[in-house]
């Protein structure tokens, strides 16, 4: 497995503000900002990085930031702007594989699978 960095913010306006993974740079997983790495301190450097530097949906008008280190692999980012403040959350991850499920499968006993509650 490899270790990437994720970025959750808040994204959209008005009464459609909503917390998201941020769209990153790569083609085939937009929401990977970086990585893959091999090794998790590749990771935790990138992420640092991008708590300097990541400019987020909101505010527009960035006049000030602070970070905090969560764990460590995880960063809250507080960015004051011109009118309100918002936060970013970066996120070091291991992405895992996970078995596809398939919803017409059935028991032994012949009663459908449970849909995944990530379905609703």
């Amino acid at each position: 497995m490899a270790w990437v960095v994720l970025i959750e913010q808040v994204e959209g306006s008005g009464d459609r503000l909503r917390w998201a993974l941020a769209e990153g740079p790569w083609s085939d997983s937009p929401e990977v900002h970086a990585g893959p790495f091999e090794e998790f301190s590749e990771a935790t450097e990138a992420a640092l990085g991008l708590a300097r530097r990541h400019e987020p949906s909101h505010p527009w008008s960035e006049r000030a930031r602070r970070a905090y280190r969560v764990s460590p692999s995880e960063y809250i980012v507080n960015v004051v702007g011109a009118t309100r403040r918002f936060h970013f959350r970066i996120v070091v991850a291991e992405e895992v594989d996970l078995p596809t499920v398939d919803p017409l499968e059935e028991t032994e006993e012949g009663r459908p699978l449970p849909m995944p509650s990530s379905w609703f």
